[in-house]
C-alpha cells in the first residue's frame, strides 16, 4: 500500500548538523537506504520538511522507513495512506454512496 510520509526537521538539531557539514550526507544516506518512490523537500510551517512516497507492503517496514529519520535527524514523521487514480477506480463509490448516503 502506498503511503505519504510527511517529515519535519526541528531547527536546533538540524542547524547543528548543517554547521558540522553532515546534514546533506545524512539525508542522502537515508533516502538511498529507505528508497522512497518519490521525495519532495519544502518549507512547512516555518520548518525544513518534506514528503516521501513509500510503497509499504508490511507494517513492520514502517519502522525501517521512519527510524532513520527519527534517529539521524530527530524528525517528526507522520504517515497517511495515498491512492493513485487507478486505486481510486477500484473503489465502488456508487455502491458505498447508496449504502451509506
Amino acid at each position: 500500500m502506498r503511503f505519504l510520509m510527511h517529515f519535519k526537521l526541528p531547527h536546533d538539531p538540524f542547524n547543528k548538523l548543517m554547521r558540522e557539514g553532515v546534514a546533506g550526507a545524512k539525508i542522502i544516506r537515508i533516502v538511498e537506504e529507505t528508497r522512497p518512490e518519490h521525495i519532495f523537500f519544502m518549507e512547512q510551517d516555518g520548518y525544513r520538511s518534506g514528503v516521501a512516497v513509500y510503497d509499504i507492503k508490511e507494517t513492520a517496514k514502517f519502522c525501517a522507513v521512519a527510524e532513520p529519520w527519527f534517529l539521524a535527524l530527530n524528525a517528526e514523521c507522520k504517515f497517511s495512506v495515498a491512492m493513485t487514480r487507478d486505486d481510486l477506480g477500484k473503489v465502488p463509490l456508487e455502491e458505498l454512496g447508496k449504502r451509506w448516503g
